[in-house]
């Protein structure tokens, strides 16, 4: 007889630890107590020790540890197809940041967050890194709904909708840090937008702050060619050296795309164990460049993947960007044995858990850590014949199978149906966003 009490037992078709190893476990169990994972493995082996309140059969579905989204811009899922078909600097100058200044305030961000949950979950996303104004409202949505963040609270020179300065965004962001410093589902972190748009003397107080708090610091890196030259006119060399000057070039800086980097540069990141978070649909969409994965992992560089917003990407599935990121991958080593399915999976959950800091938490399905987990249904005719379940998963449009999301133990969406959403009031406000912009 089970002597060992859990909350539930999930019984999985298949299942992806992700670690120790890349396997694939058939026929699988999990037991779940007070939010985290009591043990997983054979599921006869599991039932004779744990006694569950619950059983949840997924006969037909992988279970794999939930997605983390390392990058993104959530309400400004308002502005989805909104600014098309243009480069960075003109699609920012021209169209983001003008409709920003006209329209963004804590309702818009409240509506567009919920808006980009929607689509996270329902695509298996259960920890998202998010940069951009009003960050405190994001943080109580996210703290509502139950999803697990990274709050990077927004620095930047010039006024903006959140702050009339830097040293305004420096005094809020701190106390949000404050607010949340016992949360343990959301981490609070710097977010200067770019070394650019962030003055030395900022920097300085980012590295001060950052190594007294333990925070980390997420920071567009790279992101343009154009953006490279521009360090070259302005302070004589690129940004990753003037960062490196700064003392910021170390284990808590997530440098989001770095499309341009040299050798010397790659090494000089490894070497300060920066991480960086790959958002390539983002980058291709707007003609921003390709990330060097295969040198940065080659030099040991940890790598995670974002979204960026879904105004430059027009979706959030993270599968779908592990798709891409393995893609282009193959196409930069020239092999098309490079960036084999199981690397995918793992950049998208413990790449991206090792990028923000939290991988002792979540990332995987081992016992001890969080249950933060996502189902897939690969009962669907797209996924037959089934040789290969991780290769299904990241090359057949696998995020619109997600059917059951849990983080720390919490059934967030239920054989697809959201628990702490509600979805139609949610849209209803978005159709008023648009209506609004649109006029």
């Amino acid at each position: 007889m089970p002597t060992t009490p859990c909350d539930f037992i999930i019984d999985a078709g298949w299942m992806l630890p992700v670690a120790p190893s890349n396997a694939v476990l058939r026929s699988a169990s999990i037991a779940v107590h007070a939010g985290r994972i009591c043990k997983l493995g054979d599921s006869e082996h599991i039932h004779a020790e744990f006694q569950a309140g619950e059983v949840v059969s997924l006969p037909h579905h992988a279970l794999m540890p939930g997605l983390i989204n390392a990058h993104g811009h959530a309400a400004m899922s308002l502005l989805r197809g909104f600014a098309e078909d243009t480069e960075l600097s003109t699609w920012l100058s021209e169209q983001i940041w003008p409709t920003e200044a006209r329209w963004v305030d804590e309702h818009f961000v409240r509506t567009g967050v919920r808006l980009a949950m929607i689509e996270m979950l329902r695509s298996g996303t259960t920890c998202f890194s998010d940069m951009y104004f009003f960050p405190e409202v994001t943080a109580a949505v996210a703290a509502e709904v139950g999803m697990r963040a990274q709050i990077a609270f927004p620095i930047i020179e010039f006024p903006n909708a959140w702050s009339a300065n830097s040293d305004e965004g420096f005094h809020k962001g701190l106390a949000l840090h404050d607010a949340y410093r016992a949360d343990p589902t959301i981490g609070i972190a710097f977010g200067p937008h770019a070394a650019y748009t962030v003055s030395a003397a900022d920097l300085d107080r980012i590295l001060m702050y950052s190594e007294e708090l333990g925070a980390n610091v997420q920071i567009h890196l790279h992101e343009t060619a154009e953006e490279v030259a521009d360090a070259k006119s302005r302070v004589g060399t690129s940004w990753v050296r003037y960062l490196s000057e700064h003392g910021l070039l170390g284990p808590r800086l997530q440098a989001v795309h770095a499309t341009q980097l040299t050798g010397e540069e790659i090494e000089l990141m490894a070497e300060n164990g920066v991480k960086v978070v790959h958002c390539p649909y983002s980058n291709l969409k707007l003609a921003s460049g390709m990330c060097p994965t295969p040198q940065l992992m080659r030099a040991g560089v940890q790598v995670g993947l974002g979204t960026d917003s879904a105004a430059s990407n027009n979706g959030l599935d993270l599968l779908a960007e592990a798709r891409l990121a393995v893609l282009l991958g193959k196409h930069q080593s020239g092999d098309a044995s490079a960036f084999p399915a199981p690397l995918a999976v793992e950049l998208a959950t413990l790449g991206g858990a090792r990028a923000l800091g939290i991988e002792d938490d979540t990332g995987t399905l081992e016992a001890g850590k969080a249950a933060d987990m996502v189902a897939v249904d690969l009962s669907a005719p797209r996924f037959q014949p089934l040789y290969d379940p991780i290769a299904q998963l990241v090359h057949t449009h696998a995020g619109g199978a997600v059917s059951d999301v849990w983080i720390g133990g919490r059934r967030l969406l239920q054989e697809g149906q959201l628990t702490t959403l509600e979805e139609p009031a949610v849209l209803a406000d978005v159709a008023s966003w648009q209506g609004r912009i649109a006029s």
